[in-house]
């Protein structure tokens, strides 16, 4: 019964500061939101998901595929012995590859963002192993120049029932005329999935080679799955042979781990969020425990023990942590249902479904709320409870004296540890290396979060050159910031950490692109570069087509990438269909320029990884498991556009299955004399029929590139901007609190005629020199911690480091704008303290 009062003493306190409540449960609520949201967001995907392939593979009783992804596929003598073995009731072959689906008009593509868009075969309920898709109008196809569309696609395109319209299908020639001739119904919602089905005949022509299909699906006739799966795992050990079960996991887990990416992304964000919440939960406990020195005193003069009063401090973190993380799970479905109505918005082709909140997302999300604000307050509660009664009676904040120096001198020792891992990590570049510059870069934040005070009293003294022309009032300012250092760093760390993370990737943002500008400038010789979506590629037949119609052309290379096996090893390989030098600056270092059909040029840094020289015999091997032996011809310089290896056409065709083969990029060189601008409307009438296709300039080409790191940039900034406003509210509450800490001298300075314009203006002035002084050491930290990652990531092409200055002033400028800003009520309430009540205020 004896901590009963003071439960009481800690609810009463609370109810009786109910701003400064507001505040802190504010900073508990967005941190814990945004865990929890990131949790109900990627666990209602994948109960979407898990819908979607509970109905694939439906009446599979056994697959047999390749083992590898971008296999050739499975035989097609391979299929028939299938069909003729014992126990196999039905074989099914399934033919499928990507294609662009157009309007009944035929001058747009029908996209619907992320989700895919593919065609397959369509077997007839005697020739499939599951029950077909339910076609709920028309017929489905059965010739070729037919097609069956499911519902989404038919309403996302327009069209219906007996429309024509036109497919493009990369390695094909030409765009495909064709009928609908009916619309089938799939058994979930598949997030704007286009479905496309072909008769086989058609389906085979399109996206094989004639000699394999992509899998075969087997209804087991008699005998058990798992006793045929065996049989045939036995018998066919070159391939992946599964039972259904093993099919619908292997597509669940795939999910799965594209899931865990977006999950652990947002998670990132969140613990930012959480930590930057943290050091105002901690700040704000600091200051509550400096401003009831006094009465924690009188309850220690009237009987409470040390115990009693740490407790009733952190009885008070307990009951905001508690009613903050409550709120926040609730704030998080929203965070997460929002999420999902922006992405949709954006068109990105994700499932929809009903909000899953699991039991774990709640406790975690009531654990990491609790947990967080409860370690903030344990050591201002510690430390109030060690205060002797009569020296807290005696001095109105007990912590302001303290000596920063142990502090400092750990901050030093990190600052120097963590520089050293940075400088370290920098040098090399790999996995190992980032992250050698991450554990630089976490001592470096400790090291500035336990040397801040020191620092502060530095900088801010330093700053006050901007508050100079203001004279008295700027001064007070100034001296205002540096008088409590712990507070003005507490305060600014948050702001602090945000800006880090803004200028890192600010200045990531400006490197890539920058590496892009050199890497086309000096690397690209064409006039007009051909480009397609990122997963479709150029169509085969652009190329021709400007080969044929377009005058004044003398280059027209297309660019193709493939994927082989060096022993264990995945290498991406570049490939083209002309000479290489007059599109780019292909730059032959050692041997000849020649690639015949079973030659291969190699990067200088793959033949110095492998120690491979010119006329060196070597072997690629392709996904089916073929070896495929080459002579080194050439080796030249390093470059992203074409991988680490060169190989002849023949050597393309031999690893790339036909529905993988599509031209990533066009070149396009014109001869001289040619009018430049002239040819660019010729080639834009050349590829109209190919839809998809842009022609570019290269500095249209560089634009391209650089839109998609913005768009990319865009959704780091927006996960970030919750982090900033977190440490604007930081600025708010501590600024409120500190009005509170300096009630009586503000008291004074009115009593002795100072006017309240000049009370806020001081209020405002303080602020903004707290806010820059956190916006210039984040920013330091971020221009350095952003060295050290760009050169660890310079073997992926990010070889040149820019700095975004233009952006850097902004967020100095937007810096004290804020500061200004998150001073308005602090400041309003601070000048309308009344003067005697506030020198009377015990």
């Amino acid at each position: 019964m004896a901590g009963s009062p003071m439960r009481k003493v800690a609810l009463r306190n609370l109810a009786a500061h109910k701003v400064r409540l507001a505040l802190t449960l504010l900073s508990v609520v967005l941190g814990t939101a945004f865990i929890a949201g990131s949790f109900v967001f990627t666990d209602t995907l994948q109960r979407t998901f898990n819908g979607i392939f509970a109905n694939e593979a439906a009446g599979v009783d056994v697959r047999v595929s390749p083992k590898e992804r971008q296999a050739q596929g499975i035989p097609n003598n391979v299929v028939d012995e299938l069909g003729k073995y014992p126990g196999v009731r039905t074989a099914a072959p399934s033919v499928n590859g990507p294609l662009v689906l157009l309007d009944p008009t035929g001058k747009k593509a029908v996209q619907t963002g992320g989700a895919p868009t593919f065609g397959q075969s369509y077997l007839p309920p005697g020739k499939a192993v599951a029950k077909p898709d339910k076609f709920v109008q028309g017929v489905p196809p059965a010739r070729p120049g037919e097609i069956g569309l499911n519902t989404g696609g038919a309403e996302q395109a327009g069209l219906r029932v007996g429309d024509r319209t036109k497919l493009l299908v990369p390695s094909q020639p030409d765009p495909i005329d064709v009928t609908l001739t009916g619309i089938y119904e799939v058994p979930s919602d598949t997030g704007g999935l286009i479905g496309v089905l072909f008769d086989d005949t058609q389906a085979r022509k399109l996206f094989t080679d004639g000699a394999h299909v992509a899998y075969v699906d087997l209804a087991a006739d008699g005998v058990p799955a798992d006793e045929l799966r065996d049989e045939l795992a036995a018998a066919l050990p070159n391939y992946k042979v599964q039972n259904g079960d093993q099919v619908r996991a292997d597509l669940k887990k795939e999910i799965s781990n594209a899931l865990n990416f977006i999950n652990y992304f947002l998670l990132a964000f969140g613990a930012i969020a959480l930590i930057v919440g943290t050091f105002i939960i901690y700040n704000t406990f600091s200051m509550i425990v400096a401003q009831r020195l006094r009465e924690l005193a009188l309850l220690r003069a009237v009987g409470a023990s040390r115990r009693q009063v740490g407790r009733s401090v952190v009885a008070e973190a307990f009951v905001i942590g508690l009613i903050g993380s409550v709120i926040g799970l609730a704030g998080g479905v929203g965070l997460a249902f929002g999420l999902s109505a922006v992405l949709n918005a954006f068109d990105l082709g994700l499932p929809t479904g009903s909000m899953t909140v699991l039991p774990r997302t709640i406790l975690v999300g009531l654990l990491v709320g609790l947990a967080v604000t409860m370690v903030s307050a344990y050591a201002p509660a510690r430390r109030a409870s060690r205060i002797p009664p009569v020296q807290a009676m005696r001095e109105e904040f007990a912590s302001a004296g303290e000596s920063l120096r142990r502090r400092t001198v750990i901050g030093a020792v990190l600052a120097v540890l963590g520089v050293g891992l940075v400088v370290v990590g920098a040098k090399s570049a790999g996995g190992t290396a980032a992250i050698t510059v991450g554990v630089g870069a976490l001592a470096l934040i400790f090291a500035v979060l336990l040397a801040g005070p020191a620092l502060s009293r530095q900088v801010v003294a330093w700053l006050g050159v901007l508050v100079r022309p203001f004279g008295p009032i700027g001064r007070m300012a100034r001296n205002n910031a540096v008088r409590n250092p712990r507070r003005t760093a507490a305060t600014a760390f948050a702001l602090t950490l945000g800006l880090m993370l803004v200028s890192a990737i600010g200045m990531l943002g400006a490197s890539a692109k920058a590496s892009v500008g050199v890497l086309v400038d000096k690397g690209v010789r064409a006039d007009y570069v051909l480009a397609g979506p990122q997963l479709l590629g150029v169509p085969f037949g652009a190329a021709d087509a400007v080969r044929t119609s377009v005058p004044g052309v003398a280059d027209v290379i297309g660019i193709r990438a493939a994927s082989v096996k060096i022993g264990d090893d995945q290498v991406l390989a570049g490939s083209a269909d002309g000479p290489l030098d007059g599109v780019l600056n292909y730059d032959i270092v050692r041997g000849s320029n020649t690639l015949g059909d079973r030659d291969v040029h190699v990067s200088d840094a793959e033949a110095a990884d492998r120690g491979w020289h010119v006329g060196d015999q070597v072997a690629v091997t392709s996904f089916d498991g073929k070896k495929i032996p080459l002579t080194v011809t050439g080796v030249y310089k390093k470059t992203p556009l074409l991988g680490s290896l060169v190989i002849s056409r023949s050597v393309y065709e031999d690893v790339v299955p036909l529905n993988f083969r599509t031209d990533y990029l066009v070149l396009i060189t014109a001869k001289p004399g040619a009018n430049i601008p002239q040819m660019r409307t010729d080639l834009e009438k050349a590829t109209e029929q190919f839809v998809v296709v842009q022609v570019q300039d290269r500095e249209q080409f560089k634009g391209a590139q650089g839109r998609q790191i913005n768009t990319l940039l865009a959704i780091l900034y927006g996960l970030l901007a919750l982090a900033v406003v977190i440490a604007i509210l930081g600025i708010v509450n501590t600024l409120a609190l500190s009005v509170v800490e300096r009630r009586r001298e503000i008291g004074m300075l009115r009593a002795v005629g100072m006017r309240r314009a000049q009370v806020r203006r001081s209020i405002y002035l303080e602020s903004m020199l707290i806010a820059v002084f956190g916006a210039l050491v984040g920013t330091g930290l971020g221009l350095g911690l952003g060295v050290g990652f760009l050169r660890t990531l310079r073997d992926l092409g990010l070889d040149q480091i820019a700095i975004p200055w233009s952006q850097l002033v902004l967020v100095l400028i937007g810096s004290a704008v804020v500061g200004v800003l998150a001073a308005l009520w602090p400041a309003v309430r601070a000048a309308r303290t009344p003067p005697l009540a506030a020198i009377a205020d015990l």
